[in-house]
């Protein structure tokens, strides 16, 4: 009986280990020990010797006028992954190497120690490759600079302070509270969705456009009623204008190959008596989706909404006179 109550006792220690480690690890801020023997229902003391547990398995704890809490900076997760979920991992890993069109060195650095962690000598000598591939990209520091920031000021609730160029190479200067990160499905991207200051909104910045990122040590909440799913629910890519109902005819040529894509959550198809087919979604403008529309060349028409359609139209008669012209 007594080896029983010794193993119980152990996987109790464990459990209120990995407990203790969770939640100091959502409390940037730290908590007292009285705190996390309130959270954990065990008096100080075993608090104290179980900070010390965690101290010597490598969880970087620190301590502050009393108050104890995690080195995110520091901190190493660990995971074990069936072959099945390490597919789904390789499948995200190569994602992102079409994705990342600069060597960022994170993405590296996760990639390697994935391929070295792993069992299974073909997933993990792709992984390797996958990470040799981005290797070779341009270093781009501001890029990298900037998304580490971006990263910390997210997970601490933080405000950061921008210098961000806009597109139109206007150069201004943000206080922003980020809400969500996110990457473009169309483009080589990233983008801080949160409350901008300046604009005293809700604004989106591409992060390959910010100059220069500066933690804050002022804090901020996210709103409990802002969903970034939702927010992001009816746009084409990462921005979110009016919803608008897009309406496409497609030609019996590459209806098939329409007809094999869940291009949209809102999409309709509908079958038509030539074999091509017509599609319907409501998404958020029409800024980003254009690109997409053209790529299709002449086996698509804009059949609705009207200022697409002449987008379109006036795109391909520009394209015509440069090539009457060549």
């Amino acid at each position: 009986m007594s080896g029983v109550a010794n193993d119980d006792r152990i996987k109790s220690k464990a459990a209120r280990l990995h407990q203790i480690e969770q939640v100091l690890y959502n409390t940037p801020r730290g908590l007292r020990a009285i705190e996390l023997a309130d959270y954990c229902g065990v008096d100080r003391r075993t608090i104290y010797r179980d900070l010390i547990s965690l101290h010597e398995i490598g969880v970087p704890v620190w301590e502050d006028r009393g108050r104890f809490g995690i080195d995110r900076a520091a901190y190493v997760s660990t995971i074990r992954l069936t072959l099945n979920e390490a597919i789904s991992l390789f499948f995200a890993a190569r994602l992102l190497a079409h994705h990342s069109d600069e060597h960022n060195p994170h993405v590296v650095s996760t990639l390697d120690k994935l391929s070295a962690a792993l069992p299974d000598q073909t997933i993990s000598s792709h992984l390797a490759q996958v990470a040799n591939l981005i290797r070779t990209r341009p270093l781009r520091s501001t890029y990298v600079q900037a998304l580490e920031v971006l990263t910390r000021a997210w997970a601490d609730r933080r405000l950061v302070r921008l210098r961000y160029r806009a597109a139109n190479r206007e150069t201004t200067e943000r206080v922003v509270a980020p809400y969500f990160l996110e990457v473009s499905r169309s483009e080589p991207a990233a983008y801080v969705i949160g409350f901008d200051r300046l604009r005293a909104a809700l604004r989106t910045f591409k992060i390959e456009r910010i100059e220069q990122a500066e933690l804050l040590e002022e804090s901020y909440d996210i709103p409990s009623d802002f969903d970034p799913y939702v927010h992001l629910a009816s746009s084409w890519g990462i921005i979110d204008d009016a919803a608008v109902e897009v309406r496409l005819r497609f030609s019996s040529s590459v209806a098939a190959r329409v007809r094999e894509s869940v291009w949209h959550h809102s999409q309709h198809l509908r079958d038509l008596d030539d074999g091509g087919c017509e599609l319907t979604m409501t998404i958020g403008g029409i800024r980003e989706i254009r690109s997409w529309i053209l790529s299709w060349g002449a086996e698509v028409e804009v059949l609705a909404p009207i200022e697409l359609r002449n987008e379109v139209a006036d795109h391909a008669a520009r394209m015509l006179a440069m090539y009457h012209q060549a």
